[in-house]
């Protein structure tokens, strides 16, 4: 069974930083499935953050996080990491992690989620 579980959220201030974690369990992040983050915005649909390909450790990011964010993933210890720095209030939303078949593709897994908030 495939489990993802997040971890790592919380409340910061504009400026900022949060390291999220995605613990893995079922499958592997470097040989099946790709590692996504989304977020999604209280009254607005859930979007692409980052993601980080399997295959080749590509790492694709949204142009509001570019420069911000750092997506990485520890094969050994079959996690994954989203570090967010100069984190802004817009950055404000629940953060799930997920298993893709690749990056742009189906979703496999999510994550419960985990909240963050960043307050101005």
């Amino acid at each position: 069974e495939v489990q993802l579980v997040e971890s790592g959220g919380g409340l910061v201030q504009a400026g900022g930083s949060l390291t999220l974690s995605c613990a893995a369990s079922g499958f592997t992040f470097d040989d099946d499935y790709a590692l996504g983050w989304f977020r999604q915005a209280p009254g607005k649909e859930r979007e692409g953050v980052s993601c980080i390909s399997s295959s080749d450790g590509s790492t694709y990011y949204a142009d509001s996080v570019k420069g911000r964010f750092t997506i990485s993933r520890s094969n050994a210890k079959n996690t994954g990491y989203l570090q967010m720095n100069s984190l802004k209030p817009e950055d404000t939303a629940v953060y799930y992690c997920a298993a893709l078949y690749y990056c742009s593709g189906p979703v496999h897994s999510w994550g419960q989620g985990t909240q963050v908030t960043v307050s101005s």
